[in-house]
């Protein structure tokens, strides 16, 4: 099994319990403080790992030129975007809604890959993709008095877990292009360097952001350094695997089979927060199911 795949696994159940970290957080901060809690303490995280795993492989970059920066304040920015939709979608609705509409990230990440980094897919794998985007519409899908399953684009958290995915498409195409930007050193030493850099490029802009739209945010959001650490140690972890997973393999198969935590998020939505789970959610788990196998083949 390549290395990737189960590096992916981890960090999807990773992202999940940040999620629900997260969510916890939106109690006591905005949603801007939540978002910027993602950043502010995962900086010094990321960079105490950078300068081990450098340590430990002898790669160390060279100075980054414009095209490392071009892709990488696009992966920071907008993931800056898609955590706060993401987090704003947790306030408008089911904790499962805006998780499975942000999945479709997948799907737009195979397009924005081939626009940007010129990389396709094979029918295989854009079978998978399809397979899997099927079992997030049937956990995602409203089912209406008629009867009918619709999409119901008046549900804001709908629509901010929609804007969520097209982020966060975006910016794993931009850490992916920012990471094979650096050459071809340690794969873990170049994504953790992409990873620090990212950090700090958002913690800086969001909590410059944040002082200007939302006075006394950040000061709270520091005071909240119990809580907010926790989500950052997590955050970091997951984050570790999604950066070493995008260096090691194209954007759209790592999206892909980030799917998995949707069921992650399901399992969480029946067990911990009470919500009931529903036969087509069930089914929707078997589709996905089925995505990995069908990725694990095309990999």
């Amino acid at each position: 099994m390549s290395l990737w795949i189960p590096i992916v696994i981890a960090a999807a159940f990773l992202q999940n319990l940040r999620s629900i970290l997260q969510k916890n957080l939106t109690g006591t901060l905005s949603v801007g403080g939540a978002t910027f809690s993602r950043f502010v303490f995962a900086f010094p995280l990321a960079l105490a790992y950078a300068l081990a795993v450098s340590l430990v492989t002898g790669w160390w970059p060279q100075v980054p030129g414009f095209t490392f920066a071009a892709y990488l304040v696009t992966g920071a920015f907008t993931q800056i975007v898609a955590t706060y939709l993401l987090i704003a979608s947790f306030a408008h609705g089911p904790f499962a809604i805006g998780t499975a509409y942000s999945k479709t990230e997948a799907l737009q990440a195979a397009v924005v890959a081939l626009i940007l980094l010129g990389e396709g897919l094979s029918l295989l794998g854009v079978a998978a993709i399809l397979v899997g985007l099927g079992g997030v519409a049937l956990m995602a899908f409203k089912r209406r008095a008629d009867g009918l399953a619709a999409l119901d684009l008046t549900n804001r958290a709908v629509l901010f877990g929609l804007g969520a995915g097209l982020a966060f498409a975006f910016s794993s195409v931009g850490y992916r292009g920012a990471s094979l930007s650096l050459g071809d050193g340690s794969a873990f030493a170049r994504a953790a360097w992409t990873l620090s850099a990212a950090t700090f490029v958002q913690t800086v802009c969001f909590g410059a952001w944040l002082r200007w739209r939302e006075p006394g945010t950040v000061t709270k959001t520091l005071r909240q350094w119990r809580q907010a650490g926790l989500v950052a140690v997590v955050g970091v972890a997951g984050s570790i695997g999604w950066f070493t997973a995008l260096t090691l393999q194209t954007a759209a198969l790592v999206k892909a089979l980030a799917q998995v935590e949707l069921v992650f998020s399901t399992l969480t939505s029946w067990f911990y927060y009470r919500e009931p789970v529903s036969v087509r959610e069930v089914a929707g788990i078997g589709l996905i199911a089925l995505s990995v196998v069908m990725i694990v083949l095309v990999a």
